[in-house]
């Protein structure tokens, strides 16, 4: 495996792009939804963190990650509720 991270930050968007896929063509899984929600919280970390450079500047990320964080829990609880 390579060492640079925004390769790897590439092949972990790729797998939890698939699995989330695979996840859809689930028949009658009721935890699908926040399941989906939980994997784009976690790409949307890594493509703030590793391609848009957050990384480097800690109060930006974690606004960004709150954000994020708040719209999935948000939508995450209507997909529960329904």
């Amino acid at each position: 495996m390579t060492r640079d991270p925004l390769i790897r930050a590439w092949g972990l968007l790729v797998g939890l792009s698939a699995a989330g896929a695979a996840i859809t063509h689930m028949p009658d899984f009721t935890g699908g939804a926040v399941l989906i929600l939980a994997m784009a919280l976690v790409k949307a970390r890594l493509i703030l963190h590793h391609y848009l450079g957050l990384a480097g500047a800690p109060s930006w990320r974690r606004g960004f990650d709150m954000a994020v964080a708040a719209v999935c829990l948000l939508l995450g609880a209507l997909a529960v509720a329904a």
